[in-house]
């Protein structure tokens, strides 16, 4: 709630009464607000939410910038609802849907639920990759204790001690040592499969 007026809007809308209604509806709220009709093809720099009409002419339209790395928050306006908006909504990853005719009332609470919900989502999406990594970490780790095993002829807490010291001396972490024994590993022994 505290950072509604440092917000930067984009309003993807008709220049129409729902469109003229949400962006003055947004800069009384104290967003820093831009309207854009038809859709550019990629965003303009800074912006944190993005208020997108969802109409029949516009719904096959790719907005790649909705499938990128650092994607504001996407509010979905939409006039009626059948499957195909629906999918498209879906599509842009609206994390809220704003009804058309637009009116003061809700635009609120969608953007700062929308805003909520989308800042819980990334912060999963970081845990699930730092997650994912350590995993591939540790299997890393367990297939070079294999491998060291067997070409030395010692046992698992040796090979993990030789794999930290290496970390150690080199200042890395066990994962990376790991992962260089694996790949070593599998470079060495392509003629021999």
């Amino acid at each position: 709630m505290r950072d509604l007026r440092t917000l930067r809007v984009g309003v993807y809308h008709p220049d129409d009464a729902d469109g003229r209604q949400l962006t003055q509806q947004l800069q009384r709220i104290g967003c820093q607000t831009q309207a854009f009709w038809p859709p550019p093809p990629t965003l303009p720099d800074g912006l944190d939410v993005v208020f997108i009409a969802v109409r029949p002419d516009v719904i096959d339209l790719a907005y790649e910038w909705a499938r990128g790395e650092i994607v504001p928050t996407v509010i979905a306006v939409v006039t009626y609802e059948n499957p195909t908006i629906v999918e498209a909504v879906l599509r842009l990853g609206a994390k809220a849907v704003l009804a058309s005719p637009v009116r003061s009332f809700g635009l609120l609470s969608a953007l700062v639920l929308a805003r909520q919900i989308d800042d819980s989502f990334k912060v999963g999406e970081r845990k699930l990759r730092k997650l994912e990594a350590k995993l591939l970490g540790a299997r890393h780790v367990a297939e070079a204790k294999d491998i060291l095993m067997r070409s030395r002829g010692i046992g698992e807490s040796a090979a993990y001690d030789l794999i930290r010291e290496q970390a150690m001396s080199k200042r890395t972490t066990t994962e990376d040592i790991a992962a260089a024994i694996v790949n070593a590993n599998e470079i060495l022994s392509l003629g021999t499969k």
